[in-house]
Order: structure tokens, then sequence, then C-alpha cells
């Protein structure tokens, strides 16, 4: 029997972004709290898959009587990070209908006219539902910020608006984990010429992806103050190393794992009577 490698640290705590973190001190191709390298990870992930999938349908099956609580997972990053990833290889491994995906683009002239949380709130999970945000309200901290989409003081507001949002989240019975996965920008290289090779590839890629490149050093600080300033106890950011497209699957899995299992979740007892109804069955 195959022995499946375990984290020695969780990603829970190993990955934490503290009141201290410093993007500029952690290294992307790490893989903090796992030994292994990717045969391994990738035996960790396939062993995560049918945890995190009865846990997801638990926490589905609550929702039918009663439950309120749900899960958003909020991924944030870089082009070519691996957000897509993410969502293929951990995510897509449970059942879809209690799954809710969502990318957010940039906002249409419709949504403009509205708060910048308005668009957010329409794609928030229902009870029973893993929210998955591909980008999220933080473009209008971190986008906004670099490319000066908004005044300084408007940037400064949207921090504690967003505080205030999350919190109103938890308080209703939404867990969330927001999840950087952090890329280096020689990482980034690679990953945008192999797009450029590959005839397959060519549609993931768009010539304004270099000019978001060149401002690279801005988006890490912008990246950095967004986690500085909107993380919380009840909202904590965990800073996912992303060179490592194996390791940063595994770490998430892991993240949603923890998370879920912290629910306590249990399947709801029958509200018929079982004996009477296996013997309707038999005599049918």
């Amino acid at each position: 029997m195959q022995v499946v490698p375990d984290f020695s640290v969780s990603p829970s705590q190993a990955l934490l972004a503290g009141p201290d973190v410093r993007l500029d001190q952690l290294d992307p191709a790490s893989k903090p709290g796992f030994d292994g390298g990717k045969q391994a990870g990738q035996a960790r992930l396939a062993a995560g898959r049918e945890a995190l999938s009865g846990l997801q349908e638990k926490l589905f099956a609550e929702s039918r009587f009663g439950s309120e609580i749900s899960v958003l997972l909020i991924l944030q990053a870089m082009d070519t990070a691996g957000k897509g990833g993410i969502v293929r290889h951990v995510v897509g491994a449970v059942d879809p209908q209690g799954v809710h995906h969502h990318a957010f683009k940039s906002p249409t002239a419709a949504e403009k006219r509205h708060h910048f949380l308005w668009r957010i709130r329409k794609e928030l999970p229902g009870p029973g539902m893993i929210g998955v945000f591909d980008r999220s309200h933080y473009e209008d901290v971190l986008i906004a910020r670099v490319r000066k989409l908004a005044a300084p003081p408007v940037i400064e507001e949207r921090y504690e608006e967003i505080r205030e949002f999350e919190a109103g989240l938890v308080s209703s019975g939404t867990h969330v984990i927001k999840v950087m996965l952090h890329l280096s920008k020689e990482e980034q290289k690679k990953r945008l010429s192999k797009r450029l090779e590959r005839k397959d590839k060519h549609w993931k890629y768009s010539p304004g992806d270099l000019e978001e490149r060149a401002l690279w050093d801005e988006y890490q600080r912008a990246y950095q103050t967004a986690i500085e300033r909107t993380s919380s106890p009840d909202a904590p950011w965990f800073v996912v190393p992303a060179d490592r497209k194996w390791y940063a699957r595994i770490a998430v899995q892991q993240l949603l794992i923890d998370v879920l299992t912290g629910m306590q979740l249990s399947w709801p007892k029958a509200t018929f009577d079982v004996a009477a109804e296996k013997a309707r069955l038999a005599a049918s």
C-alpha cells in the first residue's frame, strides 16, 4: 500500500500572512510544510480529492436542512500564476452543483455606475456552496492603485470598506479564504514564453500582459499594502508560493480541507423512519 506524503506543517499555519509579512522576502519557488517533490505532491493532490469531495458534499447536504454556512475562496495573482489550474485541479474535483465560480473581468460601463462591491455581492455563494472568485473586489485596490484608476483617498476608503464587507460575510456564516498566488517575475516570463511558443496556448496570451508585467514592482507593492490593510483573524490572507504549480494546488486544496474540517460538518439525520422505508422498498 502506497504511503501518501502529508504536510509536516499545515498550509493554514505555514502560509498565513501575519502582520509582519514581506512579499519580497518570501521565495515563490519554496514549498513550506511539504518535504516531498512533484511526484509526492501529485500523490497528495490525488489523495486529497476524496477528502475534499466528501466534505463539500456534507456542506451541501446540511444546507438542504437549514444550514446557512458557505465557503468563499478568493484567488488573486499576477497573470500566469495558476488561478485556472487551481479551479480545474482542486475545486474541479468536487460536485459542480455545490460550486459557484466567477471570474471577474474589467467592470462594464453598467457596473461602474454602482459601488465597487455591487457586482461582488451578486456573485456571493449561497448556503452550502463553495464560492470561488478568480480575481475579486481586490482588483479595486490593486489595478486601481497601480493604474491610478481611482484617487488615493478613494483607495484608502476601500480598504476599510473591504474589511467591513468581509466581516459581514463571516458573521453571516461565510468562511473566507483569501489566497495570493505568489509568482516570481522569472517564472512568469517562462510561462508567457510557453504561451507564445504553443499554438494551443496563443488564446491565453494578450499583448497587454507585457504592459502589466512592466508594472511588476508596483503590483508587488500594491499586494503588500492590500494584505497588510485587509488581513484579519476571521478573514486572513494566505501567501501561496506559485512557481511550482503542483505545490500551489496541494496547498490550496489543504486550506479548503482545513476550513471545511473545522466546520465540524455532519450528515443530516433522516427525517423519516429508515427501517419502515426499507420494508416498503423490499415489498415494492
